[in-house]
């Protein structure tokens, strides 16, 4: 593929999705990040898009850093998402008290545990919390309660800050999942937004037992901040597409890994 090729379907895919990462763009271009991160430098400096950490937005959204869309994220890896959730839903029994994050692999998990009876949920997610709605029909039973943090809401529906941090300190949770903007052998679990970052370290804090949520798509990718570093993660779920390089490091930092397979048929 030429060079401008290339960097034409970069522009191209940036703007159909609001923002897109490294990793994303070198895996369906079939290039090296590297090469993804000089095409990047390059169109940011001819004013074709924004360069960010870890990605690309479209002109005058690098504010927003990748916080584009909630449904057409849902989407993206959608196979990989919902064999996370059915194995980390292996972990939730009814009675339990479960906090979930936000982020899309949180939601795709909240539909997996609807069907879990006697559940308290704990999130900062207004998705997530729509997700436990209670049916329309009387004669269905319901026998979960939510808990939804307040806080300052973020573009993709999150409550974060001191309002959401003050909810959970005092929580006693089972499980706390958390969905994450990146994993990084360096910088840890990160997200763009400072106030989520201190957020998601309450939510862990709060969980007995504690599980991060990510694609593989999410390896290698950076955000502004960290959230915790990859020793201090007791299990993280992902899926068949991680290599097998990235496999070797994460066993090697993370309390347990869990690889699950994809029907990518």
């Amino acid at each position: 593929m030429l060079v401008a090729e290339r960097r034409s379907r970069i522009v191209a895919e940036v703007r159909r999705r609001g923002a897109a990462s490294v990793t994303e763009l070198a895996q369906e271009l079939g290039v090296s990040a590297m090469t993804v991160r000089r095409d990047i430098e390059a169109l940011a400096d001819a004013g074709e898009l924004d360069r960010v950490r870890g990605g690309a937005t479209t002109r005058g959204d690098a504010g927003a850093v990748q916080e584009h869309g909630f449904a057409s994220r849902v989407q993206q890896q959608a196979g990989a998402k919902r064999a996370i959730a059915r194995r980390a839903a292996q972990l939730v029994e009814p009675g339990m008290a479960v906090g979930l994050s936000g982020g899309t692999t949180a939601w795709v998990l909240a539909q997996e545990l609807r069907a879990v009876p006697d559940l308290t949920v704990v999130t900062n997610s207004l998705p997530v919390a729509e997700a436990f709605r209670r049916p329309d029909r009387a004669d269905e039973p319901y026998t979960q309660s939510v808990v939804l943090t307040g806080g300052v809401r973020t573009p993709s529906d999150a409550l974060v800050g001191p309002v959401a941090v003050r909810s959970l300190e005092h929580l006693h949770l089972d499980v706390a999942f958390l969905g994450v903007h990146g994993v990084d052998l360096h910088a840890g679990l990160t997200t763009p937004n400072l106030l989520e970052a201190e957020t998601d370290r309450a939510l862990l804090a709060a969980g007995q037992d504690a599980v991060v949520l990510a694609d593989h798509t999410k390896w290698g990718v950076v955000g502004l901040t960290t959230i915790v570093d990859l020793h201090e993660v007791e299990r993280l779920v992902t899926d068949d597409g991680l290599d097998d390089d990235a496999r070797e490091l994460l066993e090697a930092h993370v309390g347990e890994l869990w690889v699950v397979p994809v029907d990518r048929d």
